[in-house]
């Protein structure tokens, strides 16, 4: 199946700025991260989404993109010797002659990365699941994941010390083997990973005890995390140099720390605007009152004029969550919800009647009686 082009996944032009694809790319994330979106296809659209970040937030790598669109993506493009990144221009091949370009298209051509070079470590994820109020507040907590860390013993090395790691006699340090092979066009080279050091280019004679050559460990490790107020289900903050542990002397991965936040049985949330449905009898609600309101930050009192509909709603300055990315917080929106009573007395039934017919309103009186029975009627079929 032919790639989408990446633009068209992030949804930007090809004009647009970093800002604007970074903004694009954090939006489709969250939005399709498989810890948050359960959908079968979630997953196979976040790999294409950080595919296509990974190219577009790259200088180098976009105006390859821009010119020779997903070739640019390839392993062997720009190789010396051939591909579509240069050795063509002024007129010659600009060094590497037929073989080079031949052998590209068949595995063995090309600069071959060094096996010996420090390499950053993989990054992790945690899940952090927060009560409603913390997400607001914020906190300080310490976690505890397994990683692989650097092992304490050989230092990463993977030698029993007072030794050291050797250049692979086979390869000679390489990490790769070029193999002879019989193709229907004649004998080709490809190139292979050593059998003997397993790409490393390094041979180890005596083995670390504590790691057995790996120069890795397996570990608990904890790291403090401080919550900023203000989160939100689905936000993540990076922790720099706490994943995976680097190889060849290379920089520990990053941890992605991602919020989980629980619903409140009072409150909803949008952003750091903050809900509640407030529910206040008839008679509140036409002469007037003073009611106490449940806010994030404690209860308050709050005036309700005479006279007030259902459906009303007040506004509570600056009782909402923080604003994560900003100064102070949003505002508590409080919205009337009228309740009708059941079960009246027999004198509050006269009242009403009173009330109605000063009011001239005419009521034809249902029992509840009757609507019961009727329930329980549909209820049946």
């Amino acid at each position: 199946m032919a790639k989408r082009d990446y633009y068209e996944i992030l949804g930007v032009s090809k004009s647009a700025t970093d800002p604007e694809i970074k903004k694009a790319y954090r939006k489709l994330s969250k939005q399709f991260h498989p810890d948050i979106n359960k959908a079968a296809d979630a997953d196979a659209k976040f790999k294409e989404i950080t595919e296509a970040y990974e190219v577009l937030s790259d200088g180098n790598k976009r105006a390859a993109y821009d010119q020779y669109g997903h070739a640019s993506t390839d392993p062997n493009f720009g190789n010396s010797g051939g591909g579509f990144g240069g050795g063509f221009g002024g007129g010659g091949f600009n060094g590497g002659g037929f073989e080079d370009i031949f052998e590209s298209f068949f595995g063995g051509g090309g600069r071959t990365a060094n096996p010996n070079a420090p390499r950053q470590g993989e990054d992790l994820q945690y899940r952090m699941d927060l009560e409603f109020e913390e997400a607001i507040f914020g906190k300080e907590t310490t976690i505890q994941y397994n990683r692989e860390a650097e092992c304490k013993t050989c230092h990463g090395d993977g030698a029993k010390p007072g030794s050291h790691p050797v250049t692979c006699s086979k390869c000679q340090g390489s990490g790769t083997l070029n193999v002879a092979r019989n193709t229907p066009l004649g004998r080709v080279m490809t190139r292979q990973t050593c059998d003997v050091c397993q790409g490393t280019g390094k041979e180890i004679k005596e083995k670390c005890p504590t790691c057995y050559g790996s120069g890795r460990i397996k570990e608990r490790h904890s790291v403090k995390v401080t919550v900023p107020a203000g989160v939100e289900d689905g936000n993540q903050m990076r922790l720099n140099g706490q994943g995976e542990a680097g190889k060849n002397g290379g920089p520990y991965g990053d941890l992605y720390v991602v919020f989980r936040v629980k619903s409140s049985d009072l409150f909803d949330r949008d952003g750091a605007e903050i809900y509640y449905e407030l529910p206040i009898s008839f008679i509140q609600a036409a002469l007037g009152d003073e009611i106490e309101v449940p806010t994030v930050h404690g209860k308050i009192k709050l005036k309700i004029p005479a006279g007030t509909q259902t459906g009303t709603n007040f506004r509570l300055k600056s009782k909402g969550a923080p604003r994560l990315r900003g100064a102070g917080s949003g505002d508590q929106h409080v919205k009337i919800k009228l309740i009708t009573p059941k079960d009246l007395s027999s004198e509050q039934k006269r009242i009403l009647r009173d009330y109605a017919k000063e009011s001239g309103i005419e009521v034809t009186e249902q029992d509840e009686s009757t609507f019961g029975k009727l329930k329980d009627v549909f209820k049946k079929r």
